[in-house]
């Protein structure tokens, strides 16, 4: 079984940088599991940044939609450790994108956290922490925020180490 690290945060809190730190002992390959996409200019500005911070030795895999599927198609010679990031952005593309359901995405997270189990590697995942705010206005922003807490419970429950990151410091939580 493979070890789970989810590292948990709001936006611009260290939580890509630290994720990168922890996976930096474990030699090539090592593979990026990116779930964003460069629908825009300023988004496709993020992915440069985020690709020049994490260097050469990295591979970058773009799967908006299906993570879990990247996962068990892994191979022990494919990767050392796998990051993806981010969570929220793939319940984004889910929910705001396809028109899954809370339901539905909450499903698609345990088949996730079953994959990231089973993964020959550690994996470490990366979400943003949404909950701490103000109940949001709009449904689709409700069903965001369920889907994202699910999700983070779901994957909590099977992670070895659960970290809550601000002003890019680390609060273990698990």
């Amino acid at each position: 079984m493979a070890e789970i690290t989810l590292i948990l945060g709001g936006a611009r809190s260290g939580k890509s940088s630290l994720a990168l730190r922890r996976c930096a002992p474990y030699p090539a390959p090592r593979i990026y599991l990116a779930t964003a996409e460069a629908l825009d200019p300023e988004m496709a500005e993020r992915i440069r940044r985020h690709q020049a911070e994490r260097g050469p030795d990295w591979r970058t895999v773009e799967e908006p939609l299906d993570p879990a599927g990247r996962l068990r198609g892994l191979k022990t010679e494919d990767a050392s450790i796998v990051l993806l990031d981010c969570l929220t952005l793939w319940l984004s593309n889910l929910l705001a994108g396809r028109g899954a359901t809370v339901d539905e995405a909450a499903l698609q997270t345990q088949d996730l956290a079953q994959a990231a189990q089973a993964a020959p590697c550690p994996i470490v995942i990366v979400s943003n922490e949404v909950g701490l705010g103000l109940v949001p206005e709009n449904k689709l922003a409700r069903d965001f925020r369920d889907a994202a807490g699910l999700a983070h419970q779901i994957l909590a429950a099977r992670a070895a180490e659960v970290l809550f990151v601000a002003a890019g410091l680390a609060l273990r939580l698990k």
